[in-house]
């Protein structure tokens, strides 16, 4: 099952890369508060055309860089 997450981008200094910033809250275990927690990952762009802030939709695929493993899919309105 390959991983989809929807995200923002933050960054669109590299070639064919989008820096995408996911968001997601999770619940304390003992005391039950929700907490933010954010993750940067790096998307190939796929011929999409992105600006800063757009959302998106990326999802995961082998390994095309060392550090890069998702693609954007899609651009969220």
């Amino acid at each position: 099952m390959k991983k989809i997450f929807e995200g923002t981008v933050v960054s669109l200094k590299m070639q064919n890369t989008a820096v995408v910033e996911v968001l997601r809250y999770i619940s304390h275990p003992l005391y039950k508060k929700r907490l933010k927690r954010t993750k940067k990952f790096k998307a190939d762009l796929a011929g999409i055309t992105l600006s800063l802030g757009d959302r998106v939709r990326i999802q995961e695929v082998k390994p095309i860089s060392k550090d890069k493993n998702f693609k954007v899919t899609e651009k969220i309105k």
